[in-house]
């Protein structure tokens, strides 16, 4: 498929909300320069990208808008529903501007920017980087975690096409993806998720989407099922280290 032109520059790390946007780059066949933002330099705090997005976390992006405008955008979700409504004319990955399945994918896309995303996260951070193990935090996100599991696999189970929402791969598919993908980091299993498991194995058979998880370095999540959960917690060792010291700088500027 020819890539269709564009001014977009994205600025990215390897995380599950990271990929979100350059798979759907690669969906909508966009050309698009990248730069790898790089935590343990901390570079999403340097003036310059501060400038993109004062929040000073990534996903972000830069495009020229149709009059010339520069446009900058952060927060995956904001930055997704800006593709699709600008750039998905033909509606390949999204629908129609007030039609069911535009409301009920926004839904989806909400719930994961709300929900899975912050609740793994935080499985993650107690399972993986915190400097003890805190069992009721574990418990509490983990748990909170596999109850939004079973909500996704209810809504696949019942789903003809095997997507979230309507026939298609849209943008609730590729928010939720790259967490669910790397569900064995925050100690979760997917042996008890059937159609979960499944729809991931789905997304990724996607050429544009297996593309797009690549971006802007090797996606290496789905290589952790299976691991142990000591082999996990020995390849958490170096992040373990730079994440805590990015707390410790950011307490110090209270």
């Amino acid at each position: 498929m020819a890539e269709t032109k564009s001014d977009i520059h994205l600025y990215t790390a390897q995380t599950p909300n990271g990929i979100k946007v350059s798979m759907l780059l690669e969906e909508l066949g966009l050309q698009y320069k990248v730069t790898a933002i790089e935590f343990s330099k901390n570079t999403q705090k340097e003036p310059w990208f501060l400038e993109i997005n004062p929040n000073g976390r990534i996903p972000a992006l830069t495009d020229t808008l149709p009059d010339g405008t520069p446009i900058r955008l952060f927060e995956s979700g904001s930055i997704l529903q800006y593709l699709v409504d600008r750039y998905d004319t033909e509606h390949k990955v999204s629908y129609p501007r007030g039609t069911k399945e535009y409301y009920e994918t926004n839904s989806w896309l909400f719930w994961q920017m709300g929900g899975l995303g912050p609740m793994q996260g935080q499985a993650n951070h107690f399972a993986r980087y915190a400097p003890e193990k805190i069992q009721y935090g574990i418990d509490r996100y983990q748990n909170e975690t596999r109850r939004l599991y079973r909500v996704l696999e209810t809504q696949l189970e019942g789903s003809k096409s095997g997507y979230l929402v309507g026939d298609r791969l849209t943008i609730a598919d590729l928010a939720s993806w790259g967490w669910v993908a790397a569900s064995s980091w925050a100690g979760i299993s997917l042996d008890d998720f059937p159609n979960v498991n499944a729809w991931v194995d789905r997304v990724v058979a996607r050429p544009a989407s297996n593309k797009g998880r690549h971006v802007p370095s090797e996606h290496k999540a789905l290589e952790n099922r299976g691991k142990t959960e000591a082999e996990l917690d020995k390849a958490a060792e170096h992040s373990r280290a730079w994440v805590q010291k990015g707390m410790q700088e950011d307490a110090k500027k209270k």
